[in-house]
């Protein structure tokens, strides 16, 4: 939002109206309760990996102005379950989320607030008038220099009124272990698991109760060394290595160690934490300060015609991101196996909603599969979409089984040897796109699943899938193409493993919400389910067939100007499901107005929307300061959208409304 805009007039902020309240100790907030403090209303759904990742941002602001700034989680859900007053209510423990959290199941004060995208935030001034919308991440340094204008402000008028805000903690519900991520089984006949919630790893006996070791100090941060004083920061997926790659890398197990961006290396022997790959700086939304960017790197309008590069052999299956991996960013990473075919491990880059690989024994990192967008779209690897990735499994013929959480999908990668090389195709197995989910089995192509973590392959080639939001385990058999339901009523699966240590093999499931681990029998029938397919209950925007006027605003923040050293530094990338919605108007290029054209041929769809800006530190009409830090802010969007004679022709969105 402009200055001229926040000067010419003022809008007063819609109530805040929800099913009920979080973290307030019982108390039913209004928005009256708040006046006098600046509101930052931060529009979420706990399934997001963007929304997590703003909520970390958010923290360090949230103790530097504690006593005038108040946030107010709005929870949006997209799937049915994150309407469940049970998870939310664990999802903002799991979290640490340490603010008043609105309940808004029916999206009532999403849609008075006009959000169209998770997340969303919005700020308040203390006499209750908005006075910026932002959608994405990567806004905290453009917050703090808002917030501090507000307090300046405020404080001369005596509108401001310091203190203690609403925030009231609930109590503790976990054990042993705390929301559990991920398990795996050890040579021994002993367990591994995440304890994410503790920020540790635990070693469990064979009864999955009995706790051998524990190797994290048990508080979130980033710290190798021993198994007393190491930190993990929400660690999830564990790999063990092949005992010959483990001899010459120097560890057993490697670590998603999620909110640290990086992998983790554990010597089982000493329980001694090292860092093999990640920088720290989460990947995309601050490129700037991954190394010192040359002309054009990471740039949009570069990127907009960059391709897959590939190395020669066995590289040529991937985007070479490097050799040295603690110098490269990486986004979130969810889970890691080992891939025989490769020789190498396979990531799922949530973050980035991308497949990664790394090789332990010449670090080489690279991009595996996926373009970066966010969607379901099958292919060459260099060209398919992901979303949130968040599960990993291999098969007897070398397929990586994937869960593709945000799709409610279950993937594969395929490897074959083509030109000298190995290359790489993605197909779906269930799943049908970012907005469809619900749970029936049956024929793969008609089941649905919704929102799933975790996949293991079965004795029989079969795949066993956590659908985590379902509460159930699922089983997709590649020979019949269809699904099943192994078992129900569990809370929140965020990982399956088989168990062959039994006279016949078993399932282990980790349930995250129940904060254990779980053995389940493999039925030889199946139960078999049908309470239907569903859609996001997101309101779909009515949009005229025809020419569509797009823009995306955005604004630098203070004190950074435009990178426009190599051209234009802001991009649109454009897409429909079904490709048929999009007459024209598709497809890469720089600027963020762009003209679309919709189709009278189809009812309605989804629009993917990205759009990216480049920033560096520096004075408008200055020149950038050669070691300036320079900063890629970037938004996906998925707008459902109806085609309606009397509809819109005009789509608006904010990439960055602040000053």
């Amino acid at each position: 939002m402009t200055e001229t805009v926040r000067a010419g007039y003022r809008v007063r902020a819609s109530a805040l109206e929800g099913r009920n309240w979080l973290n307030t100790g019982g108390r039913q907030l209004e928005l009256e309760d708040l006046r006098g403090k600046i509101v930052l209303l931060d529009f979420w759904t706990f399934c997001c990996i963007n929304c997590l990742h703003v909520l970390d941002e958010l923290r360090p602001l949230e103790e530097k102005y504690s006593d005038v700034l108040v946030t107010v989680g709005v929870h949006s859900p997209k799937f049915e379950h994150e309407a469940d007053p049970v998870a939310l209510a664990a999802a903002v423990e799991r979290y640490e989320i340490h603010h008043p959290v609105l309940d808004d199941p029916e999206l009532i004060t999403w849609q008075a607030y006009a959000a169209r995208a998770w997340p969303t935030l919005v700020v308040l001034d203390p006499e209750g008038y908005i006075v910026a919308n932002l959608s994405g991440e990567g806004h905290a340094a453009g917050l703090e220099s808002l917030i501090s204008e507000l307090v300046e402000e405020h404080e001369a008028k005596g509108t401001l009124h310091r203190g203690n805000g609403p925030y009231v903690p609930a109590e503790p519900t976990a054990g042993n272990l705390r929301f559990p991520g991920k398990a795996v089984p050890l040579p021994g006949g002993t367990f591994l698991v995440a304890d994410t919630g503790h920020h540790r790893l635990v070693e469990l006996e064979a009864d999955l109760t009995t706790v051998r070791t524990v190797i994290g100090e048990g508080t979130k941060g980033w710290r190798d060394g021993e198994a007393g004083t190491a930190q993990f920061n929400e660690p999830q997926g564990l790999a063990v290595l092949p005992a010959a790659a483990a001899k010459q890398a120097g560890y057993d197990v490697v670590v998603a160690d999620t909110v640290n961006h990086r992998l983790r290396g554990v010597a089982l022997s000493s329980g001694t934490v090292t860092t093999v790959a990640g920088n720290g700086v989460q990947r995309l939304l601050d490129a700037g300060n991954q190394t010192k960017r040359a002309p054009g790197a990471d740039h949009p309008s570069e990127a907009a015609s960059a391709g897959h590069s590939a190395a020669s052999g066995s590289e040529s299956v991937q985007q070479l991101l490097g050799t040295d991996p603690l110098a490269v960013s990486l986004s979130s990473p969810w889970d890691v196996t080992w891939s025989s075919s490769l020789d190498r491990l396979v990531v799922a880059m949530a973050g980035t909603h991308q497949i990664f690989s790394f090789d332990p024994l010449t670090g080489a990192l690279g991009i595996l599969a996926g373009t970066g967008l966010e969607g379901l779209l099958d292919g060459d690897g260099a060209e398919a979409w992901f979303a949130q990735s968040s599960g990993l499994a291999e098969d007897a013929e070398g397929n990586i089984w994937v869960a593709d959480s945000e799709t409610s999908a279950v993937r594969r990668l395929a490897f074959t040897e083509a030109d000298g090389g190995t290359r790489v195709s993605v197909s779906t197995a269930v799943g049908a796109g970012l907005f469809d989910f619900g749970f029936r089995d049956g024929a793969a192509a008609e089941a649905r699943l919704q929102h799933p973590l975790g996949v293991a392959v079965l004795p029989d080639g079969s795949v066993a899938i956590a659908d985590t939001y379902n509460g159930a385990v699922r089983r997709y058999d590649p020979a019949t193409e269809t699904v099943s339901t192994l078992a129900r009523g569990l809370s929140e699966p965020s990982g399956v493993l088989v168990d062959a240590t039994a006279d016949e093999p078993l399932l282990i499931v980790v349930e995250a919400n129940k904060h254990e681990l779980v053995r389940v029998p493999i039925p030889k029938e199946a139960q078999s389910v049908d309470e239907g397919a569903r859609q996001t209950q997101r309101p779909a925007s009515p949009m005229a067939a025809g020419t569509v006027a797009l823009s995306v605003r955005f604004a630098a923040p203070k004190g950074q100007k435009l990178d426009d050293r190599w051209g234009d530094p802001t991009q649109l990338k454009i897409s429909s499901s079904p490709e048929e919605l999009l007459v024209s108007g598709g497809g890469t290029s720089t600027g963020l107005t762009r003209e679309l054209v919709l189709s009278d041929q189809v009812s309605g769809g989804v629009l993917h929307i990205t759009a990216r800006a480049a920033a560096c530190d520096g004075e408008p009409g200055g020149e950038i300061p050669d070691h300036a830090a320079c900063h890629l802010y970037q938004q996906d969007w998925g707008i459902p959208v109806t085609i309606d004679a009397a509809g819109d022709t005009e789509l608006t969105l904010d990439l960055r409304g602040l000053d």
